[in-house]
């Protein structure tokens, strides 16, 4: 794997921790120079900027709101002071309130609609424009997206909305530059977001009893599987969202 993406540079949302971090550490591993867009984890972001660091590679953090575009867009301009171009771009960050539809709000739609799917677009209007033919774009779904999960429904759709909107951009961006755009949706991963609902046990239970090969999902597995639409070999695949569950989905 090391140097597969050599000179390549990639631009990570959310990858101070989590998938996001895999993520970025993946890409570093792999030959990439990195920025990474973060939140509020400054202190974690500043240790993936050194693990990178540590692999002789380039690499930025940023701070930004993925939901607002003007954000991105700032943090954009950030980028473009150490980096002229950029290759891969990966939104990963996400959010969502654990609760039944029938307590949500106007507000929470919108964030959840804002940050988790809204924010792709964002990143492509400010990365195409420096995005040589051959770049690609991949989000970050999960099984909600086609799937009821329990107080899950405003995050589903906003990861179903996610999955379309990828699909117009392939198609746009296709056409318009060879860029490639598509998704990763996860399996349930015991990350720190999970720990946030209130059935995580049953969950990571149910998961290890259904998954064919489980028992459990790690965020380096799935940073595999964006590693994998990254490359070279996979210029013709593009529209498409990559399950990666471990065979959960087709056991009833």
């Amino acid at each position: 794997m090391a140097g597969s993406l050599s000179g390549k540079i990639a631009f990570v949302t959310g990858g101070a921790r989590g998938i996001g971090r895999a993520v970025a550490l993946k890409l570093a591993t792999a030959g990439c120079d990195v920025a990474i867009a973060y939140h509020n984890s400054h202190e974690e972001a500043e240790a993936v900027c050194n693990s990178i660091r540590a692999l002789g590679r380039r690499v930025l953090a940023t701070q930004a709101d993925v939901s607002d575009p003007a954000s991105v867009a700032e943090a954009f301009a950030e980028f473009r002071k150490e980096f002229d171009r950029v290759d891969i771009v990966i939104s990963n960050a996400a959010i969502g309130v654990l609760k039944p539809a029938m307590e949500l709000s106007l507000k929470h739609f919108r964030r959840c609609m804002e940050t988790n799917a809204l924010a792709l677009n964002s990143l492509a209007q400010n990365a195409v424009p420096m995005m040589p033919e051959g770049g690609c774009l991949i989000g970050l779904s999960s099984l909600g997206s086609v799937r009821a999960i329990p107080h899950y429904a405003f995050i589903g759709a906003s990861k179903a909305a996610l999955e379309s909107l990828a699909r117009g951009l392939a198609q746009e961006l296709g056409h318009a530059k060879r860029i490639r755009v598509n998704i990763v949706s996860a399996g349930i991963v015991d990350t720190d977001a999970l720990k946030f609902f209130p059935n995580r046990e049953q969950l990571l239970a149910e998961y290890a009893r259904r998954t064919p090969i489980g028992p459990t999902l790690t965020t380096e597995q799935v940073a595999d599987a964006v590693y994998l639409l990254c490359l070279p070999e996979a210029a013709m695949i593009t529209g498409h969202t990559l399950v990666v569950d471990g065979g959960y989905c087709i056991s009833g």
